[in-house]
């Protein structure tokens, strides 16, 4: 006699067929439960408040950004430690006629990170604020004026060099 002969043959049974059962549903609840959570604690998705008013808006927009193309004036957005310079140019020369820029800095995704960022004036068309950003990418809305008037507005996106957060 061999030692087979004397085993039993093993049984699926139902409390087999049960513990199947929950590890597969509960596998699959608990990878939703995980994707729920990191959906709801991300990026919200909005891009506008309202879209309706959106879109009146958006011939002007389209508008002036034809007008700032054709006025001859250009941005450049550059990036040093411990600092954001922004130098305003029309045809190559240094621009004058900006007194005061604005730059916000937003996250192509997220809006936790936002920073907003007056630029203190250093001479013609040359705008620096001390401020450091993270390493990733990022998007620069940045607006020059002259009193009350818009001058010059640019998007500007890029990748912040650096140590990682």
């Amino acid at each position: 006699m061999t030692a087979d002969q004397g085993r039993q043959p093993r049984v699926f049974t139902g409390w087999h067929m049960l513990g199947v059962m929950v590890l597969f549903f509960g596998t699959i609840i608990t990878v939703n439960l995980i994707m729920a959570w990191n959906a709801s604690h991300s990026w919200s998705g909005l891009v506008v408040q309202n879209t309706y008013v959106a879109s009146q808006q958006f011939n002007g927009k389209v508008k002036e950004a034809r007008a700032f193309a054709e006025s001859g004036l250009d941005g450049k957005l550059s990036l040093e430690p411990g600092a954001v310079r922004y130098t305003l140019t029309r045809q190559g020369k240094a621009e004058t006629s900006a007194d005061k820029v604005v730059a916000v800095f937003k996250r192509p995704v997220e809006e936790h990170e936002d920073v907003q960022v007056e630029m203190a004036h250093q001479g013609e068309g040359v705008f620096v604020a001390a401020t450091d950003l993270k390493r990733g990418q990022w998007i620069a809305d940045i607006t020059a004026t002259s009193g009350d008037k818009v001058v010059y507005r640019q998007a500007i996106r890029f990748i912040a060099p650096g140590e990682r957060p």
